[in-house]
Order: C-alpha cells, then sequence, then structure tokens
C-alpha cells in the first residue's frame, strides 16, 4: 500500500507495512490505549513502520498532539499482542490501537503534555463516532494484556478524557485503613472480587483463591480506576470502585 486517506481528518499518514485484514468482523468496537515506551516520539514511529518490527498501531500521537495515522481503521493493525476481555483473545482484529508518545516506566515515566491529551481525546471521539463504541470499551492496554503490560500506566489522564465524554470513569472511593482482600486469601468474597472483575470484562478466573493472577488484574484495575495506589490489594476502596463501576454500566445499559 502506497498511501490512503486518513479516517482522522487532522491526522499525518505514514503507512505501516505491518497490518492484515481483520477476523471474523467487519469493524472495530474498542478502543486500546498504549504509550510508546522508547526514547523519542520519532524512534518509536519508525519502530511501528518498520517490517522488522512485526508490530504496528492505527495511530501514533505525538507530545506536541500531532497525530501520525500508519493502519487504516478498516485493518487489524498489530498492537495489543497476547490479550483478551470479555474472553475474546484477538484484541487486534475488534480494536483501534493508539499509542501514545511516553518513555514509559523504564526510560523515565513522566506525565502526558495538556495538548497531547486534548488530541487523545479528540482521536478516540472521531474513532467512537465512526464506529459506535462504547464508553466501556475505550481501554488500557494493561487492561486486556494484564501483567504482561502496564501501559499507559497510572500517570494516564483517563479523567480528561470522561470529563468530554469518552471512556467509561467512576469517582474512585478514598484509600482509608480497613479490611483488605490479598494473595493468598481464600472463600466467598475473594470469588465475589473475581466475579464482579470478571464482570466488567477483565480476563480472571474465579477460583475462590486469591492467586497471582487475581492480583495483576486487581493491579490493572487500580492502574486505570483507582490510580492513587496501584498494589495488586483488593482494599476497601478498590472494592468499592468496582462496585461503583459496574453499577454505573448497568444504569448505562438499562437505558
Amino acid at each position: 500500500m502506497s498511501g490512503f486517506l486518513p479516517d482522522e481528518p487532522n491526522a499525518e499518514v505514514r503507512v505501516s507495512p505491518n497490518f492484515s485484514p481483520r477476523r471474523g468482523t467487519l469493524r472495530p468496537d474498542m478502543i486500546v490505549l498504549h504509550y510508546t515506551g522508547m526514547a523519542t516520539g520519532a524512534g518509536a514511529e519508525a519502530w511501528l513502520c518498520d517490517p522488522a518490527s512485526e508490530v504496528s498501531s492505527h495511530y501514533c500521537v505525538h507530545e506536541d498532539g500531532r497525530i501520525v495515522q500508519m493502519v487504516r481503521e478498516s485493518d487489524r493493525a498489530w498492537h495489543a499482542g497476547q490479550s483478551s476481555w470479555f474472553g475474546r483473545t484477538d484484541i487486534n482484529s475488534c480494536s483501534v490501537g493508539i499509542e501514545i508518545v511516553n518513555p514509559g516506566h523504564s526510560l523515565g515515566y513522566r506525565n502526558f503534555p495538556i495538548q497531547q491529551i486534548g488530541a487523545v481525546a479528540g482521536l478516540c471521539a472521531g474513532i467512537i463516532a465512526r464506529h459506535s463504541i462504547p464508553a466501556q470499551r475505550v481501554l488500557a492496554h494493561s487492561d486486556v494484556a494484564p501483567g504482561r503490560k502496564i501501559d499507559p500506566g497510572e500517570k494516564f489522564p483517563w479523567k480528561a478524557l470522561f470529563a468530554v465524554g469518552v471512556g467509561h470513569l467512576v469517582p474512585a472511593a478514598p484509600v482509608r485503613r480497613g479490611a483488605v482482600l490479598k494473595a493468598g486469601d481464600t472463600g466467598a468474597e475473594v470469588e465475589a472480587l473475581q466475579s464482579m472483575l470478571a464482570l466488567y470484562g477483565y480476563g480472571v478466573e474465579i477460583t475462590g483463591i486469591y492467586d497471582r493472577q487475581t492480583e495483576i488484574v486487581v493491579e490493572a484495575f487500580q492502574r486505570h480506576f483507582r490510580q492513587s495506589l496501584v498494589d495488586g490489594v483488593a482494599d476497601g476502596s478498590t472494592v468499592r470502585t468496582l462496585q461503583r463501576l459496574l453499577a454505573s454500566a448497568r444504569a448505562v445499559f438499562s437505558k
């Protein structure tokens, strides 16, 4: 492919060869947000367009707000890797991937500039409008690949996106001292926690045992929805925030 017209009107086009047809669906129903995790935006953009990398994304959003589209939204970009949501494992086929330039946790993780977040919010709004994507399906890479990925991380300002109608969020319950569920715990309360996480979409097995995978999924939930403390411990704040989120989702679905 030598070029294409951008799906997003304000986007530049730099074609990546790393794409394929979507499998089993004609259009995306999910947005997955990443950070690039590389030293520079130019380096990340080049890597996403290098056939040797075998990775790509539909979009890359630079720190100055510049948007580059590399794969058409109608095609399957290779951004999510091994991942799942609501039991579906081919996330690449049902999603639009957005890489957000940030060095990430290994190279000096920093706050995302205001102009960059404004561009991400506008881009997401356009994708949502084009494909009727539900608010609950604007997700982090860490949501669909917990443990394997932690981006875009606890500094990503989901509140700023939600304020302009992008994504699903509720006020996080305050962190206070009290009873917690943690690694090694067993019983009905653990099973209830796992059930709530699975009901929202996370890939967690309902066993009643607070194992390492449950801890990892709780960390992923906290990175997105309770960012003030990411420790994998299901304290009262984490559980109440999850309950609020599910109640909010039910209210949306019942309309």
